[in-house]
């Protein structure tokens, strides 16, 4: 079993991607600059997590299925388990992680997760398949939380950076509050699809877009290069720093923590996908690299 960080490069990029949560620990520009966190536990240790079977959190940490409880901690534990390297590649490597006796303690579905990186030119792509092996529908979420340099190393400072979105972002954003999903919401901090992101903004936690009009954004310094985070066919967005830490999550998901008045029963938790006995559901992200000869953030 391979144990060490699978190694993408290209022209124009390159990733390390662990066993471990199959998880995004490494993205450079060609000339070996740091575009992702590094893991400092002053801070926080994730890089870019996935989140399966579930983003954020359930009530009590517990999934309710047919009135028996099951512990699931925030994020669910894919993040923690280590995948199987299926097929790699110096630009694409896939993993793989099956339910078994462990999983079946926390989150008694049979599943089949694969996540496939590839690596082309400019572009990190991510996708994500979630396949259902049982006789029953398989009730699940998934979510990505990578985690970028805040500043990008390219001169620019932290209060100069901006996040840009594809569409106007009119509709409120929620918080969580004790880890699930606020009932009360604030107005949307972007004007004109723009905002400055700052540290006084996540002092209550993460922002989420519970339904944003926008199928990518764009982070970074207006006239310096920058990255654009594309997310096509995943529902909500959650933007989350801890005050005075020097990254910026940007992260993609398919589901969201448990409202405040949530039922018990995970079934009927709002933002899970179904997916139907033997067949599957892909998730996928993608980053680009917007070089300084290339598109602005603002473009």
């Amino acid at each position: 079993m391979v144990d060490q960080p699978v190694k993408l490069k290209s022209r124009l990029l390159s990733a390390e991607i662990a066993p471990l949560g199959a998880e995004l620990v490494r993205l450079a520009d060609g000339e070996g600059r740091d575009l992702l966190w590094n893991g400092d536990p002053a801070f926080w240790t994730g890089r870019a997590p996935l989140l399966f079977p579930i983003v954020g959190r359930l009530p009590g940490d517990q999934l309710v299925h047919e009135g028996v409880a099951y512990p699931m901690s925030q994020h669910g534990f894919a993040r923690r388990r280590t995948f199987i390297v299926e097929e790699a590649t110096s630009s694409s490597v896939r993993f793989a992680l099956h339910a078994d006796e462990e999983t079946r303690k926390q989150y008694p579905f049979d599943f089949a997760l694969t996540v496939t990186y590839t690596l082309i030119e400019a572009t990190l792509t991510i996708e994500a398949v979630v396949s259902n092996p049982g006789t029953e529908p398989l009730p699940a979420s998934f979510g990505f939380h990578p985690a970028f340099r805040w500043p990008l190393p390219y001169g620019g400072t932290r209060v100069e950076h901006r996040i840009v979105f594809e569409k106007a972002e009119v509709e409120p954003v929620h918080r969580p509050v004790g880890g699930l999903l606020s009932a009360a919401s604030e107005p949307n901090p972007a004007v004109d699809a723009v905002f400055a992101p700052d540290d006084a903004m996540f002092e209550r936690d993460a922002l989420i877009f519970l339904n944003p009009r926008s199928r990518h954004i764009r982070f970074g310094v207006p006239g310096q290069p920058g990255l654009e985070i594309a997310f096509p066919g995943m529902g909500q967005l959650g933007i989350w720093s801890k005050p005075g830490a020097p990254f910026l999550c940007i992260e993609p998901w398919s589901g969201y923590a448990s409202p405040e008045d949530a039922p018990a029963e995970f079934t009927g938790k709002p933002g899970l996908s179904f997916v139907a006995p033997g067949q599957s559901r892909s998730f996928g992200m993608a980053v680009r690299w917007l070089t300084d000869s290339g598109d602005d953030i603002g473009a």
